[in-house]
């Protein structure tokens, strides 16, 4: 059982939460597949963080936009990859009191994050022509896949590091 420590501080979750945002960034400019019909960006395993602490929903929202803005299709990407992201972070931040069990929770966060990928579909068929259909199954496939491998990992990393308490 996890103890309870003192609350962040507005200062210190902010500080987090710019963190988060750049460990984003960083993550995803080294992954060769990060953008595309076929997407397997390490850095979406922050996703996750949500899971626990509701607050750090900010920094990873922030990293995918930033990442977007600067790297994407432009505001096309920032729009639909920002809006895919805050869309299944909301869902996965609005179920922490009333699903209490973490495991549940990220297998919920991993399928609003293969399910949303709708969105970046949609962006790629408006920029590109790129076929609906074929491109949200690989982006499903790719967004389930490291959704779903980088799930353990935070679990253990939660276990060790109490993302709601000692960050």
């Amino acid at each position: 059982m996890q103890t309870r420590t003192k609350p962040m501080s507005k200062v210190s979750l902010l500080t987090t939460n710019a963190i988060i945002a750049a460990l984003y960034v960083a993550l995803s400019l080294i992954t060769p597949l990060a953008a595309g019909p076929i997407q397997f960006r390490i850095s979406e395993s922050l996703n996750h963080l949500v899971v626990f602490n509701r607050k750090l929903l900010w920094g990873v929202f922030a990293g995918c936009v930033l990442y977007n803005a600067l790297f994407g299709m432009g505001i096309m990407d920032v729009l639909f990859g920002g809006g895919q992201t805050l869309l299944a972070l909301s869902l996965t931040a609005v179920l922490q009191n009333k699903i209490k069990n973490p495991k549940v929770r990220l297998g919920l966060n991993s399928l609003f994050f293969t399910a949303s990928m709708f969105m970046i579909a949609i962006m790629l068929h408006i920029v590109s022509a790129a076929p609906f259909w074929a491109t949200y199954g690989t982006l499903a496939l790719s967004e389930f896949a490291v959704m779903v491998v980088t799930a353990p990992i935070m679990y253990y990393l939660n276990q060790k590091l109490d993302f709601a308490n000692r960050l």
